[in-house]
């Protein structure tokens, strides 16, 4: 992409430099640069990341992309780096995105959901890799500016898999908007984000915005009660391809087996193996499954990919430390997290301990949420410990359900639960460690 070639949009305006230069290696971050790259000077709450452009030179930058900010000629011309002013750079940076979008003519598998969606993302990625090249969301970049960056940072591959987030009404509209994908997933209509959608319902209203921009087959968890009912009467002219494991379905897990090296189930009396616990897992196994066949990939080719799964820091990671075992699930949480790792500790046959945090971002929701969840504790763990203020009423329901109250405590901090933590832990202990990003359970992960 020519500089000379996206003049004009957003009023871009080439003030120095060379309009047959390159556009490429795009960056927002001074941090990450590198030679050549172009540098993107968005502005956060607290910060203007224009006025940052010199730092960004200095660290190999090529051309910058700036708001309007007093400038130091003597230093660009000294560097002899290109300087495009615009409106606003996160619009130009959109704007961009649609224009490099024209020129992609491969398949665009888009992903949203409650929960799942980076798992889901990583297997169907793998699954992809053992025919095409294939470009994906790096790491949970599934907001508006990590896609862009996503589809900018495209070579020569032959598909893309891109993560859509949301927390708010119109997020996936604009997402899908500037993706147009033409294979659609949505892994589940949950309670994420509740307290600024309002219910379930609107939740999955700013989840269906995918379809706004799709252009091909919708994939449904057809377990998940909305999505379900969508389904039976769905409006959309494309193909929807269901998978469920209670719920029959296009793709039907059946025949389900745990142990603590891994899961397994048939499929229409295929078996298929995973090296990784837990029914979510199984789920996106099922996806795979579906994108595989349309893209015409034996599913032999993919039982590697099965049985080589890996998982991102911090989400349902299996730890050895010492004598005892962590299932470290601090990156997020959710209701539906939860369960599915409450599923996942039926595995262990040792003493589990279940460390629970605050679920935030619920509004009036949360107390009834966590109450829930508290709904979930008997019979699924041996000592109950929670942190925070809402993971109270997790304790009060799991009592009022006849949970011990002999093993259950309650903490205001993660210094008391950790002191609470190093007492308790034993020999073969099974730790589960799950909380919203806000609570900083690493600061437990990292002191028990």
């Amino acid at each position: 992409m020519l500089i000379k070639n996206i003049l004009g949009l957003n009023n871009a305006q080439l003030i120095y430099g060379n309009e047959l230069d390159e556009l490429n290696n795009f960056s927002k971050d001074t941090r990450t640069m590198s030679k050549n790259a172009t540098y993107l000077g968005l502005e956060g709450e607290n910060y203007n990341g224009s006025t940052f452009y010199k730092e960004a030179i200095e660290k190999g930058a090529k051309t910058c992309i700036l708001n309007n900010i007093p400038l130091d000629y003597e230093f660009i011309k000294n560097n002899n780096c290109n300087i495009i002013i615009v409106d606003n750079v996160l619009d130009f940076l959109i704007s961009l995105a649609k224009l490099k979008r024209l020129e992609i003519n491969i398949p665009i598998i888009a992903i949203t959901g409650s929960v799942g969606k980076t798992s889901t993302k990583n297997i169907i990625a793998d699954t992809l890799q053992v025919k095409y090249k294939v470009l994906k969301t790096s790491g949970n970049l599934n907001t508006v500016i990590g896609l862009c960056l996503t589809l900018l940072s495209i070579t020569d591959e032959e598909v893309i898999v891109l993560e859509m987030g949301m927390n708010k009404k119109g997020e996936i509209s604009l997402l899908t908007s500037i993706a147009r994908p033409t294979i659609g997933v949505i892994t589940n209509i949950g309670t994420a984000h509740i307290g600024n959608l309002g219910s379930r319902e609107n939740i999955l209203k700013a989840k269906l915005e995918l379809l706004e921009g799709l252009n091909g087959p919708l994939i449904i968890n057809n377990d998940n009660d909305l999505l379900h009912n969508w389904s039976k009467t769905a409006n959309y002219k494309g193909q929807v391809i269901t998978y469920g494991i209670d719920t029959p379905s296009n793709y039907t897990a059946k025949n389900i087996k745990y142990n603590t090296l891994g899961s397994s189930f048939t499929i229409e009396n295929e078996q298929i193996n995973l090296n990784i616990l837990g029914k979510h897992f199984i789920y996106n196994a099922l996806v795979a499954l579906a994108i595989a066949d349309l893209f015409n990939i034996d599913h032999k080719l993919i039982y590697p990919v099965f049985n080589n799964l890996t998982l991102e820091e911090h989400r349902t990671n299996i730890i050895k430390r010492h004598d005892y075992t962590i299932i470290d699930d601090t990156y997020n949480a959710s209701y539906d997290s939860v369960y599915y790792d409450l599923e996942i500790l039926k595995s262990f046959s040792d003493r589990k301990i279940v460390v629970l945090g605050d679920i935030l971002e619920l509004g009036n929701y949360g107390p009834e949420i966590h109450r829930n969840i508290g709904k979930l504790i008997p019979n699924t763990c041996d000592i109950l410990i929670t942190v925070g203020d809402l993971s109270q009423y997790i304790n009060e329901e799991a009592l009022k359900n006849g949970f011990n109250k002999a093993n259950s405590y309650h903490f205001k901090t993660n210094i008391e639960a950790i002191k609470c933590l190093n007492n308790l832990i034993t020999t073969d202990d099974v730790i589960l460690l799950k909380a919203s990003h806000g609570l900083n359970f690493l600061e437990i992960l990292n002191n028990i």
